[in-house]
């Protein structure tokens, strides 16, 4: 590679730290805790994973965004059209998955995956959910820890499953609010039809016994999702622990959602950025004890 190459992969690699230290401060914060090598491969995975997740966003209708997608199944399939070296945000991405040799199927998966945000149908069961959440979020766990593991099997795929799915719904759950003023519901058809809420009724609010139960039924399976992770993560091997940082601000941030006068269509569930340091800083130091 010549000076201008590398000097231009340089740089493709810096715009994706700065989109995730602006756009994804939690999963850039995780990256500081990885070796200073791989920094950059796990900014331009998240990066990208960022990319797919904002389409919805930036489109104005589903289909400029199938066509935003396809564009990145073939960037992934090697069949890209225009140049690559173009979009930083490309060519960092396909020089990650060179380098780190990660395996396509789950990226065109977590692609299909996204496809569902496009459009305002309802997510038809708990099992649908959990699904996707899969394919999105432990997917995303799980590539981190193939490049952190430089190559070697991490062998903890069950580990990644949960805790992705943890900390999908949670983020799912903050971000109701905003979801709901686009007709976007992420909550399952199963769990509305429990709790006798229809998807108007979801959309029209306001927050009745009935949809607090329907959020209160979320939490819990976000929750089990998080014990099924804290069995297995101490198993988990410490140079890929990194991977796994995030999950620490699910439980405070369910507890947030617990607390009285929560109210999902109006509350705005967050946590101060000095305390979400403090909780990666102490996820660390636990990761290395054990």
């Amino acid at each position: 590679m010549g000076k201008h190459d590398a000097d231009h992969l340089k740089a493709a690699y810096a715009a994706c730290d700065a989109s995730l230290r602006e756009q994804d401060r939690d999963r850039w914060l995780s990256c500081l805790f990885a070796p200073e090598d791989l920094r950059p491969y796990l900014h331009a995975l998240y990066a990208f994973n960022l990319e797919i997740a904002r389409v919805r966003e930036v489109v104005s209708d589903p289909f400029p965004g199938e066509v935003r997608l396809q564009w990145w199944r073939d960037v992934i399939e090697g069949a890209g059209r225009g140049d690559v070296q173009a979009s930083p945000l490309a060519y960092a991405f396909t020089d990650t998955m060179a380098t780190c040799r990660l395996p396509q199927q789950p990226l065109l998966n977590l692609i299909e995956a996204r496809t569902f945000d496009l459009y305002d149908d309802i997510m038809p069961t708990l099992h649908d959910l959990e699904g996707y959440c899969g394919e999105t979020s432990s997917a995303l766990i799980q590539l981190a820890t193939l490049i952190l593991a430089r190559g070697a099997d991490p062998k903890c795929a069950d580990c990644a499953g949960h805790a992705g799915v943890a900390y999908a719904l949670t983020g799912l759950l903050r971000a109701f609010p905003w979801h709901c003023t686009r007709g976007q519901i992420f909550m399952p058809g199963d769990i509305l039809a429990r709790h006798g809420v229809t998807r108007d009724r979801l959309l029209a609010g306001p927050a009745g016994a009935a949809i607090r139960a329907v959020f209160a039924e979320m939490r819990g399976q976000a929750r089990r999702h998080l014990a099924e992770t804290r069995a297995r993560v101490k198993s988990v091997a410490p140079q890929v622990a990194s991977a796994f940082f995030p999950i620490a601000l699910v439980e405070p941030l369910l507890l947030r959602m617990e607390r009285a006068g929560y109210d999902p269509y109006k509350s705005v569930i967050d946590l101060p950025q000095w305390q979400r340091q403090w909780i990666m800083w102490k996820t660390s130091r636990k990761a290395a004890r054990e």
